[in-house]
């Protein structure tokens, strides 16, 4: 069975980004994506119920049969719980916001956490203050939400989602020592404001590194055995 880099998605517009950034860093990895829009669909409606958690443990132990290596959720909504699904089964489960948000407290200061989604604001904060505990870093943490862009994304209007997000970063920068981009569907809002004067995370590429890091001690353990 040929081992995967399994991508849990959402929404399918993750998958041509996500092949887009594997073939730069690591093209020999095999990848196969999972889309399931109904875990984010009722997580925001519902929360993260027992069911909602049922379904998010179904969806990943089905990846790990089909022959995933590693799991790499992009949903920052129901990322902790993917995460946790998987340490509980004993497989390797990642959020993709994880390494992003280590990078972000690593120097510490005010950060601006900026979502157009309200359900990703809780547990990208509290992710950014789990990792600033573990650091032993002071953070302090403002919230942006951009609440007219999400809209756009659900009608495909890719480019009027990512410059109401320029936008917002625009006005919240002056007030922050870096800004937190909390969904991965809004790294690419990034270019459209060079002139930022503050640094910007976001999470796919340090997500994806993370990912195929795992994914190479995954599969050397799996050829040892």
């Amino acid at each position: 069975m040929t081992r995967t880099l399994t991508f849990l998605h959402t929404s399918p517009a993750h998958i041509a980004p996500f092949d887009r950034l594997l073939s730069e860093v690591a093209p020999a990895i095999p990848a196969r994506h999972v889309v399931e829009e109904s875990l984010l669909r009722d997580a925001r409606a519902l929360g993260l119920t027992p069911e909602v958690t049922r379904r998010i443990a179904r969806t990943i132990l089905d990846a790990v049969a089909g022959g995933a290596a590693v799991v790499l959720c992009t949903c920052s909504t129901i990322g902790g719980c993917a995460e946790r699904v998987g340490q509980a089964a004993g497989h390797p489960v990642l959020r993709v916001d994880r390494a992003m948000a280590e990078r972000a407290v690593a120097a510490g200061g005010r950060l601006l956490v900026a979502a157009t989604l309200a359900s990703t604001l809780t547990p990208t904060r509290e992710l950014l203050l789990e990792a600033a505990a573990r650091a032993g870093r002071a953070i302090a943490i403002d919230e942006a939400l951009v609440e007219d862009a999400w809209a756009r994304f659900e009608r495909g209007d890719r480019a009027g989602y990512l410059h109401a997000i320029a936008a917002r970063l625009r006005q919240g920068a002056p007030a922050a020592d870096a800004i937190v981009l909390a969904q991965a569907s809004m790294a690419d809002a990034v270019a459209l404001c060079p002139d930022l004067p503050v640094p910007v995370h976001s999470s796919p590429r340090p997500g994806i590194e993370a990912a195929i890091r795992a994914y190479r001690s995954a599969v050397q353990s799996i050829s040892s055995c």
